[in-house]
């Protein structure tokens, strides 16, 4: 008789944001990997990060993970959240060496490259605005550019909103994304840096609402790629069982955000 082994079952890619924002980092690492299964992870006990002080955000988060990867187990980690990748991104790989961590950052960099006019903008959360991480890539990368830093306080919430079903009034959009747009010496923005994994989902209406075209960067794809560089290629294994996870920090979502990601094919905590 022969004996039969099972395959081992391949072990699934954390995707973590603070809301419900990297959703569009999700949808686009499930085409690049699909032999792995995914658990959502939406810090929303805590959101919005922008509302916190650097030093109790950091150890929350630091903290929180040593729950979520003792539960479930993940072979890699998408810190889809450019606030807290930029903040706690360092501590997460000292405080757990053995996990990959694949984290967001803003596109400053291609931004940089692509750029003909010179004016770029990045528009992201106050923190993300503040973290000495986010001025070291302008250093590093675009200092022959003029980098013009947006913090939004409320884009984020919209995002949100928006994704609920919820309609947002032109003016107040408008006037988030308004000092996005500079104009130099005959130049005007060109490119304008998404610097928020919630801020794609407006895309279409910033672009309905912007005084001239731009070039909206959103770094989802190149996170995705990222992480499928990282992450190793396993076929000759069972995918999880069900339907990938996702799972709030606060409890059970409310009726719309369980739509929304069952929409996304994700299985809702009851």
């Amino acid at each position: 008789m022969t004996e039969t082994r099972a395959c081992p079952k391949v072990r699934p890619v954390l995707v973590f944001d603070s809301g419900i924002g990297g959703l569009t980092v999700l949808r686009e690492a499930r085409v690049l990997m699909p032999e792995r299964g995914f658990v959502y992870v939406a810090d929303d006990a805590a959101f919005p990060y922008g509302d916190w002080e650097e030093a109790p955000l950091k150890e929350r988060i630091v903290r929180l993970f040593a729950t979520l990867l003792e539960e479930h187990q993940p072979e890699a980690v998408i810190i889809a959240c450019n606030t807290a990748f930029t903040l706690a991104g360092a501590a997460l790989r000292q405080a757990f060496p053995h996990m990959r961590f694949i984290g967001t950052v803003p596109a400053i960099k291609p931004a940089a490259e692509r750029t003909r006019s010179g004016l770029v903008s990045v528009l992201a959360t106050p923190g993300t605005v503040k973290r000495a991480y986010t001025h070291e890539l302008i250093q590093s990368f675009a200092t022959r550019c003029e980098v013009n830093l947006v913090g939004s306080p409320e884009l984020a919430r919209m995002a949100e909103a928006f994704l609920r079903g919820e309609t947002l009034e032109d003016a107040a959009v408008l006037g988030e994304i308004a000092p996005c747009f500079q104009e130099k010496d005959g130049q005007k923005t060109d490119i304008i840096v998404l610097a928020c994994t919630h801020y794609p989902f407006l895309a279409n209406l910033f672009r309905r609402l912007a005084p001239w075209p731009v070039d909206w960067l959103d770094p989802a794809e190149a996170i995705a790629r990222q992480a499928r560089r990282l992450v190793p290629l396993e076929m000759d294994t069972d995918h999880p069982d069900g339907p990938d996870r996702a799972v709030f920090t606060a409890g059970r979502p409310d009726f719309s955000t369980r739509r929304l990601l069952q929409g996304f094919g994700l299985a809702v905590p009851t």
